[in-house]
């Protein structure tokens, strides 16, 4: 099978204006991104809607795409880009700009998904630890995944699921595994088709998760499992934690 990544990149963000440019140990945030996909798919790409980000992205010697400006999920720039430079890709991985500590195995996780001829997306999680504590764990911010025995994502939710009745929630993370979403997607190159014209379901609108509109319409998602820690940057805030990360990789 082939693999082609997508990494969109916006320069609006309310949190964070530019952050794909924002320095991280020297380079481009969206560089960093860049370097830790390419070799490890057949193809990588950015797609973005700034000639800022388009221009450095040529500086550093990337491929990058112009897409439109309209559009509302990184799902969708996605798959505006494959259509420009697929190359007859069977698998589309969408890679979150502003992720640059994603690893080689975490991609390799995901390929794997589609050993399964069933799957039809592939997403990552990451198991809680106790170390992770409950307010890690409720945090809204990063949604929890429940998984069936087949490895099936069955709901995300940024609520805690499942709930523990009768049980101190102090506790919760030591009588049950709970897992981490790590927003990474692959999808079959038909399927990402097909998802893009599906409009936005209920549970997304509630939940604000896009996947559960795949979900809500059937889909199969596989679920990889991960043990891999990342940082990602949605704050400048987030950055400082990065560069602080990042000397210490680089100061063993």
């Amino acid at each position: 099978m082939k693999y082609i990544g997508i990494i969109p990149a916006r320069y609006a963000s309310t949190r964070f204006p530019a952050k794909p440019l924002a320095m991280l140990g020297g380079k481009p945030v969206i560089q960093r991104v860049y370097e830790q996909v390419k070799g490890v798919l057949d193809d990588a790409w950015v797609a973005t809607d700034d000639v800022r980000i388009e221009e450095a992205v040529k500086a550093f010697g990337g491929q990058v795409v112009m897409t439109s400006v309209h559009h509302k999920s990184g799902t969708d720039r996605c798959y505006e880009a494959y259509g420009k430079v697929g190359n007859n890709a069977d698998v589309v991985v969408n890679i979150q700009g502003d992720e640059p500590f994603i690893q080689p195995s975490q991609l390799e996780a995901l390929k794997a998904c589609f050993s399964d001829a069933d799957t039809q997306i592939a997403t990552l999680v990451k198991p809680f630890t106790e170390a992770d504590g409950w307010e890690a764990l409720q945090n809204p911010n990063s949604p929890k995944v429940v998984v069936d025995a087949r490895g099936r994502a069955l709901y995300f939710s940024r609520s805690v699921i499942p709930y523990r009745r009768g049980v101190d929630t102090a506790t919760w993370l030591k009588g049950h595994t709970y897992y981490k979403h790590i927003g990474l997607y692959a999808y079959r190159a038909d399927v990402l088709k097909e998802i893009t014209a599906l409009p936005q379901s209920s549970l997304e609108l509630a939940e604000s998760l896009e996947q559960l509109r795949w979900l809500e319409n059937g889909y199969v998602i596989k679920v990889g499992l991960s043990e891999v820690e990342t940082i990602g940057i949605d704050t400048p805030q987030d950055l400082a934690r990065a560069e602080a990360f990042l000397a210490a990789q680089q100061g063993r």
